[in-house]
């Protein structure tokens, strides 16, 4: 078998350090915006589902529990308008980064097969296919990419890095495209509660998928909207059949929710009350920093949803992470996430507020 550096990409986040260890020689200390990691504290509800279920000495079902699976059904129904789907259409997964890394070959994709993914996205589905054996393949336009070999079509709306929303209109066609081709769609939806400037939509919309689940699958994440990066916790819904599989194998992998977090997770998902109130701290946040940044002559591309400004000063973007750090700020490089961004950074404002409203300061 090759070693893994010859079968994965260089990890791109190392070739920040040095401009993080500049941007932390700051004598006001680093302002860190590249990353997407939640900063305000976990809801109490949810700690507390937590800790009375500590004592939990057996083994947790793959499957989740009774409660955990109807916690998800009822946040679907509610949140996606997603109709008719049963206890078979989810499957809790630890992590959606591990799920999208891992996926093309818990479906036994390899050899032959093709894996597309947006030209402008988040590296780990280009990882994915490169650890099944499949050959990965980019897109500008979902509908414009080849059938042949095609098994797995992802799509990430709200998209990291960029924020753009797929209108229900375009996510319909793929939906029956795909399914004209027997390409199964994997929708990453885990910035699907963070619209701002648009009301993004789940694959598993009626006026998307027409009522039936078959050929989709949507993969959801409670890191962003809950604060629970921490914990793993994600779930995937969608086509029972393409479930199954997936449980059997994550049965024979003894992949396995913690059961404390099954319980966290499901206390989570059946409160919408603290979602408004994470909410209402990052549109403050993204608001100050839009403002600054378009101040001091960035412009902001897309950006109606998600946790990241795209923003650009129309110059290479090693040229902007390079100055910002010298001003203690630190941003990704667009570059990360495909050629396409390669004048762009991405800005998260998942720092606190302190640490937001330093960057204003040092942005004017």
């Amino acid at each position: 078998m090759p070693p893994v550096s010859t079968r994965l990409p260089a990890f791109p986040w190392d070739r920040l350090e040095p401009y993080k260890a500049a941007a932390a020689a700051h004598r006001d200390g680093i302002v860190d915006l590249s990353v997407g990691t939640p900063v305000d504290p976990v809801p109490p509800a949810v700690r507390r589902a937590l800790a009375e279920a500590a004592d939990s000495p057996g083994y947790p079902a793959v499957w989740g529990t009774g409660q955990l699976r109807e916690a998800v059904l009822g946040w679907l129904e509610r949140r996606t308008g997603a109709r008719g789907l049963g206890h078979e259409h989810v499957l809790p997964v630890v992590g959606s980064k591990e799920l999208v890394a891992s996926l093309p070959g818990q479906l036994g994709l390899g050899a032959g097969d093709r894996v597309a993914f947006p030209a402008l996205a988040y590296p780990t589905y280009e990882v994915g296919a490169r650890l099944a054996g499949a050959e990965p393949v980019t897109y500008e336009d979902p509908l414009a990419v080849a059938p042949a070999g095609l098994r797995l079509l992802w799509l990430n709306s709200p998209a990291n890095p960029t924020g753009q929303v797929l209108g229900a209109d375009t996510l319909r066609r793929v939906v029956a495209w795909a399914r004209e081709h027997g390409v199964l769609v994997v929708s990453d939806e885990c910035y699907l509660e963070l619209g701002w400037e648009a009301d993004p939509v789940s694959v598993l919309h009626p006026d998307v998928c027409g009522g039936s689940a078959e050929g989709i699958v949507a993969v959801h994440s409670l890191s962003k909207r809950s604060n629970l990066a921490g914990y793993r916790a994600a779930f995937l819904a969608g086509d029972a059949a393409v479930l199954a599989e997936l449980r059997l194998l994550r049965k024979h992998g003894g992949m396995m929710m913690p059961a404390p977090v099954q319980a966290a997770m499901a206390a989570a998902l059946g409160d919408d009350a603290h979602v408004a109130e994470q909410r209402e701290r990052y549109a403050k946040r993204r608001e100050a920093l839009r403002r600054s940044l378009t101040a001091q002559g960035f412009r902001i591309e897309h950006s109606e949803a998600s946790l990241y400004l795209w923003a650009t000063r129309d110059e290479p973007c090693w040229d902007t992470v390079g100055d910002l750090s010298k001003r203690g700020i630190l941003v990704a490089p667009g570059e990360f996430y495909g050629a396409a961004g390669e004048r762009f950074v991405r800005v998260a404002f998942t720092a606190t507020d302190e640490r937001i409203d330093e960057a204003v300061r040092r942005l004017a």
